[in-house]
């Protein structure tokens, strides 16, 4: 009989009579013709009784006076055993009294097949029978940290409204869309943030933003765009921020975060952009930051202290001699002022305003005031702070920022021309700021 835990190698062969022949008479030519050829070691009885050799399977049919049908023999050899066994087989050439031809077609590794029955299978195991909540390393700390950004989540006001831990004390805090997007700024650390919850904008939000520095950050499609002109008419924002075009604020990376907030426009800027009339709007004080709001004046030079190194020596002398009956006050405010109009370059840059007038662009000079180079306004900050030295002065259609007269001070432009002033805080000393009337 065959053991089916020693079994190796299974032989497969065809088998074709020349009349009618059963089973018993395969069996007993198999026995009969290869007894003795392969000597006792090999003999197929004596193997077949240690169990060396599987029950031989004979399955055979008749038709037309003829008879085909396979022949399978387990073997529990190794390769060259099992390969003269199967050859032994071929020298077969009579069933009983009819002439017969075996042809061997395979050798099939039973081993081979158990190894692919168990790969299959473990596949299967892997799939249906492991618990698939298994978490790795990663996924528990994320748990965690999720489950510690829930919790530091609150809601303020009467609207309820879900924001950062630290909105009420910041002097600067961020209205985003909705609860996800709080979420996501505190994955990160960003503990300022609140929601707005629609595009109904609820009263919370502008008490708020009559008390703080507001940037509204919403996302970067249609209803994002929405908010933002809603609160523009309903509340005191100061800057803007947007997500990538498509993209939502609750599925922004860190990098993308931080990259959105630095590239915010005033709200002067967005004003223009969006074709909205600048409105009255409430001046606030807050509690750790004060910002000075400078209102904007018609086409002159801003009264900014002027470098010693610039004024002549005659002039100081003539500046000296007729100030000798004026108070020394008068005298500290006199320097400041200087008006435009009264030099005879001052025409040379309207031209130039009013080209770019309403094409938010910028043109960047030297100091010949030849034109270098138009770029785009939100590209002025950056263009500014790679050049190398070869900008004077800059004449552009949008909003004098902080943060560019900051940029154009430390690459030592000689002045700045835009449409409108923004909330200055500082002026620094040897830039010119000139902007014109709406």
């Amino acid at each position: 009989m065959q053991n089916v835990d020693t079994t190796k190698y299974v032989i497969y062969a065809d088998i074709n009579a020349d009349g009618i022949v059963e089973r018993p008479d395969v069996v007993g030519a198999i026995f009969g013709q290869t007894e003795g050829l392969l000597g006792s070691d090999l003999d197929l009885r004596d193997l077949q009784k240690t169990g060396r050799l599987g029950r031989i399977d004979v399955q055979i049919t008749s038709s037309g006076g003829k008879s085909s049908g396979t022949i399978s023999i387990p073997s529990s050899f190794d390769k060259v055993e099992t390969a003269i066994l199967a050859a032994a087989l071929e020298t077969i050439d009579r069933v009983g009294p009819c002439i017969a031809r075996i042809n061997v077609t395979k050798i099939e590794d039973v081993r081979a097949s158990k190894r692919k029955y168990v790969i299959e299978r473990a596949k299967r195991i892997l799939v249906e029978m492991f618990d698939e909540n298994i978490l790795e390393t990663e996924e528990i700390t994320e748990e965690i940290k999720q489950c510690v950004r829930i919790e530091e989540i609150t809601h303020i006001g009467r609207d309820n409204l879900p924001a950062g831990p630290n909105v009420l004390d910041s002097d600067a805090i961020l209205v985003v869309e909705g609860r996800a997007d709080v979420l996501n700024l505190l994955k990160y650390g960003i503990k300022n943030s609140v929601a707005v919850g629609g595009t109904n904008v609820p009263p919370t939000i502008t008490e708020l933003c009559a008390k703080k520095v507001v940037t509204a950050f919403t996302d970067g499609d249609r209803g994002g765009e929405l908010i933002v002109k809603e609160l523009l008419q309903v509340a005191d924002i100061d800057y803007v921020a947007r997500a990538p075009e498509g993209k939502c604020v609750e599925e922004m990376t860190q990098k993308e975060i931080v990259r959105a907030l630095r590239q915010k426009i005033p709200v002067e800027q967005v004003l223009d952009l969006y074709k909205i009339k600048s409105q009255p709007r409430r001046r606030r004080e807050v509690a750790t930051k004060r910002k000075s709001l400078i209102r904007e004046k018609p086409l002159c030079v801003r009264p900014v202290p002027q470098r010693p190194e610039i004024i002549s020596h005659k002039v100081k002398h003539e500046a000296r001699h007729e100030l000798e009956k004026v108070p020394p006050v008068q005298e500290e405010e006199a320097v400041p002022e200087i008006d435009l109009a009264a030099e005879p370059q001052d025409e040379w840059f309207k031209q130039h305003v009013d080209e770019l007038d309403g094409t938010l662009s910028a043109r960047l000079f030297d100091r010949n005031q030849n034109a270098l180079r138009d770029v785009a306004v939100r590209d002025l900050a950056r263009e500014l702070k790679e050049s190398n030295g070869d900008v004077s002065g800059v004449i552009f259609d949008g909003v004098v920022t902080q943060r560019l007269l900051d940029i154009a001070a430390e690459k030592g432009l000689e002045y700045l021309i835009g449409a409108k002033l923004g909330n200055i805080a500082k002026t620094p000393i040897g830039v010119k700021v000139v902007t014109k009337e709406d």
